[in-house]
């Protein structure tokens, strides 16, 4: 697949609207991010089908059910394809295509305490970035844990500092 060249192209794209996540069972994963978010989707159990909308999914059919949670800055949509049915992703943090959602947060190590009791699991024990691990150095001192949702989707917390830090 060939791309433009950037030095002779720039879109321009400024502005996330949302994200949307591929999921096997739209229930259990509203429950998931209803307990993660501490919010309830502005949408739950809508449905998109028909040849239009298959067309521009790439798909010969669509049919799907959704629910859409609104953060201050970003909407998820949890999309359970009903026709057809995909395999599930082999995610993981190192496989290209393979993507994360990064929850930005005041303190990741009483967020991930929180969590831990409430039953979320981790991949890993939070980390701090140190000197030497990470560009740019004023980077140095982000906090970062790494957990999934109900489907494998990659999911973080982070405390950023310096250069992870970004301005509002």
């Amino acid at each position: 697949m060939a791309f433009p060249n950037p030095s002779t192209v720039s879109i321009g794209l400024k502005k996330a609207a949302h994200v949307g996540i591929a999921v096997s069972d739209l229930d259990r994963s509203v429950a998931f991010y209803q307990a993660l978010l501490g919010a309830e989707p502005v949408v739950r159990d809508e449905s998109m089908h028909g040849a239009g909308f298959a067309q521009s999914q790439g798909l010969p059919t669509t049919k799907l059910r959704y629910a859409t949670f609104n953060l201050d800055n970003l909407g998820i949509d949890l999309i359970q394809f009903q026709e057809p049915v995909g395999d599930a992703a082999q995610v993981a943090a190192n496989r290209p295509g393979s993507m994360h959602l990064c929850f930005h947060v005041d303190d990741v190590r009483a967020v991930y305490d929180r969590m831990n009791e409430a039953g979320f699991e981790f991949l890993g024990q939070p980390y701090t970035f140190a000197s030497g691990e990470v560009e740019p150095p004023a980077a140095v001192g982000t906090d970062v844990a790494y957990f999934n949702d109900p489907d494998g989707t990659n999911l973080e917390i982070i405390a950023p500092k310096g250069g992870f830090a970004r301005s509002e």
